[in-house]
């Protein structure tokens, strides 16, 4: 359903790629927020959680509810599914069906942060990833029923990068949030991230170097194409295969001497992890195993349900810089944070504006005003 990793160029200079798959086109929107807008988190039966945004974000989100004649969308309806801050601080929503269950008790008179706001949260408020997980020791989080799925409880984990390289990860199993280090900057869905750490112990035997001979007997086999190192790697598109692909990608490929080049040997990754449609179906009447996020409403008109990579995003965690393609694009969009500094408020424009486009459209952005 998603990849994320890290790649780091010559100078150690990071960049971050995510793919989203799902089995449905959704309405998302990129949102610029500028430094000093409020927002309010809300749990029922706890008191909000209040902050201001002390940095600028861009986000990739989606609507926390369905908007109706009385209440249409405002900003603070939008919940960040991708995005980076002007400090280089990057935030991830992956699925993770296995995230709801019975949740520890909190003191209803502690402010209580929603899972959905993690994403406003951590970009808003914070720097690095030190500070991120410093800030969770004492900040209650709760997974929250979304009405947009019916009342799923948030079926998703998370995962924070900062432009030094750390990374780590927020994730709810059955309920118990727990925190994790992520030593190689990698997060794709279940099973939980720690077995994913301990399953790359299987593949041990991985390296980058092809070995092209070997000798069987008095029999001399030569290979005769290059790329036998890769033959090890599994070649499904479960998050467990995807894990492993992604750890050896993000692991072994050559580091660019440019950034320029460095957002474009990451494109050259993350095109290994791009799923057209109907690569694998599902029929759901015939009880296939396809884990869709529960509660979305499908809207394709086939009899099958198939994943495909919705958009990817790749963000150049020094310069701020935040690329897009669509499934619709072969070419990436860009964003510059940077060049946004000092916009009066937030901006607002549906992905689909970016169907057809390449290049920078910062400028198109900074002209989608907020109603």
């Amino acid at each position: 359903m998603c990849t994320s990793l890290t790649y780091r160029d010559t100078a150690g200079k990071v960049y971050f790629g995510r793919t989203l798959e799902l089995t449905s086109d959704l309405p998302y929107q990129i949102v610029f927020l500028p430094s000093g807008v409020p927002f309010s988190s809300d749990i029922k039966g706890h008191a909000a959680v209040e902050y201001t945004a002390r940095y600028s974000f861009l986000a990739v989100t989606m609507p926390g509810r369905m908007p109706t004649p009385d209440a249409p969308l405002g900003v603070a309806d939008f919940k960040a599914l991708e995005g980076m801050n002007d400090q280089g601080l990057t935030f991830s929503l992956l699925s993770y069906p296995a995230a709801g269950g019975t949740q520890a008790s909190v003191d209803a008179t502690r402010a209580v942060l929603s899972a959905s706001d993690l994403g406003s949260w951590a970009l808003s408020q914070f720097a690095t990833v030190a500070e991120v997980k410093a800030a969770l020791q004492d900040q209650p989080v709760m997974l929250e029923a979304l009405s947009l799925l019916g009342g799923v409880e948030s079926p998703f984990h998370y995962v924070v990068h900062d432009a030094s390289g750390e990374a780590f990860v927020i994730e709810f199993n059955r309920g118990q949030m727990s925190v994790y280090d992520n030593p190689v900057g990698v997060m794709t869905n279940g099973p939980e991230f720690s077995w994913h750490l301990t399953n790359l112990n299987n593949y041990t035997f991985l390296g980058n170097v092809d070995k092209s001979s070997a000798v069987f007997g008095s029999y001399k086999a030569v290979q005769p194409d290059s790329g036998i190192a890769t033959a090890g790697l599994p070649a499904s598109n479960t998050s467990v295969g995807r894990f492993v692909r992604a750890a050896f990608y993000s692991q072994y490929t050559e580091k660019a001497d440019t950034p320029d080049m460095a957002v474009a040997t990451l494109a050259h990754i993350m095109n290994n992890f791009d799923r057209a449609r109907g690569v694998t179906i599902d029929y759901p009447t015939e009880g296939g195993g396809h884990l869709e996020v529960a509660g979305l409403t499908e809207t394709s008109k086939t009899t099958y349900a198939t994943e495909f990579t919705c958009w990817t995003n790749l963000s150049d965690l020094d310069r701020k810089q935040f690329h897009l393609r669509t499934y619709r694009n072969l070419n990436f969009t860009r964003f510059d944070l940077t060049a946004m500094a000092g916009l009066d408020g937030p901006r607002i424009l549906p992905i689909g504006h970016l169907d057809g486009q390449a290049g920078d459209c910062t400028e198109i952005l900074k002209g989608a005003k907020a109603a």
